[in-house]
């Protein structure tokens, strides 16, 4: 509809820089333009390479996304912007630019979290969240399962990983077994060549022991030292390493301890949707072992699309979008870029 707020999203907290504009629920425009290729001969993400990618991105991303949703500057409601968590400098260009964008066109501007902001991006592919609902974000840089009362208020943290996110894991293994950067699309690939049920890798924080204090918690560096391990004493023996099914049982360990997790979560709350979100739920095995699993206990699960799971602008602006028709009070424009900001703060207040 046209009265909704027609809002613009910026997004650089890592190695993407992102521009999407939505208006409501409905995108209109997503263009990314990613350094992940200036990352792949260092093993990962280059923090003032990802800063330098940005500052060379950011205005050219700008201009297509206006382009593509036929629109200009000035008929944008508001401006929101990735405030944090991220890579500092990497943050700092992006609010550095939705700043000066903000002021030269006298707009509105919103620091939103990255985290809560891969939540809001599934409104775009499924409409109105129900809430309550249980959030799991998996990415290179977070593993973490949220309560979502009121997405516009905040959430609550449930549970985090303790060491490794998910997605530093596959890029960890992905390098062991010499696959290249980003790990995560390459071992989903493999593995469906290999068995996961060839190898039998642990499955962190999942004891009985665990229980009490790690409940809804994730741990994924004992899984990667045990593959590492398990891989250097093929090599010794001088047998042949089976790069696929390390894949397959490696990625199904992860999938098997998240989504377990999640959907415990979803039962102790007595919540009937679970969420996924974040790069890692572009993986294959996640999606399908998460929907199998969830449909014994009656509780539906919302994954967006794959494209819509790693970094973009269009999860800020659907995060924009909310706070806007919420009636939420803007950030001031001399808002900060904060790269530890807590999942207890949606956006940075006025």
């Amino acid at each position: 509809m046209s009265d909704e707020p027609l809002v613009l999203g910026i997004e650089t907290s890592c190695d993407e820089t992102g521009v999407g504009i939505v208006r409501g629920h409905t995108l209109l425009a997503d263009q990314i333009a990613s350094s992940v290729e200036q990352h792949a001969r260092f093993g990962g993400v280059v923090p003032e390479v990802a800063s330098r990618a940005h500052l060379e991105a950011i205005v050219p991303t700008m201009r297509r996304a206006l382009d593509e949703a036929k629109v200009t500057l000035n008929d944008i409601d508001a401006i929101a912007v990735t405030a944090g968590p991220g890579l500092a400098g990497a943050l700092l260009v992006g609010v550095a630019a939705a700043k000066g964008y903000a002021l030269a066109a006298d707009k509105p501007i919103y620091g939103v979290n990255h985290l809560a902001a891969h939540v809001a991006v599934d409104t775009l592919e499924h409409g109105p969240l129900p809430e309550p609902a249980v959030a799991m974000l998996v990415s290179g840089g977070h593993s973490s399962l949220l309560l979502v009362d009121d997405l516009t208020a905040g959430v609550t943290p449930l549970g985090a990983t303790i060491d490794d996110a998910a997605g530093e894991a596959f890029d960890k293994v992905a390098r062991l077994l010499g696959l290249g950067f980003p790990g995560g699309p390459v071992i989903d690939r493999l593995a469906r060549e290999g068995d996961r049920g060839a190898i039998s890798f642990p499955r962190g924080l999942t004891a009985p022991k665990d229980f009490a204090k790690h409940r809804f918690d994730f741990s994924f560096s004992g899984l990667k030292t045990a593959v590492a391990r398990w891989v250097e004493a093929r090599e010794r023996s001088g047998e042949p390493v089976p790069a696929a099914d390390v894949a397959a049982s490696f990625q199904d360990a992860v999938c098997d301890v998240l989504t377990a997790k999640a959907l415990d979560a979803c039962r102790e709350h007595g919540v009937e949707t679970l969420i996924i979100g974040g790069g890692v739920a572009a993986n294959s095995r996640l999606r399908l072992l998460a929907e199998e699993r969830a449909a014994k206990f009656g509780i539906r699960v919302r994954v967006p699309r794959p494209q819509l799971c790693t970094d973009n602008g269009a999860m800020v602006a659907a995060l924009g979008s909310h706070l806007v028709a919420a009636g939420i009070a803007p950030s001031r424009l001399d808002l900060p870029a904060d790269s530890a900001m807590a999942l207890t703060s949606i956006a940075v207040a006025g």
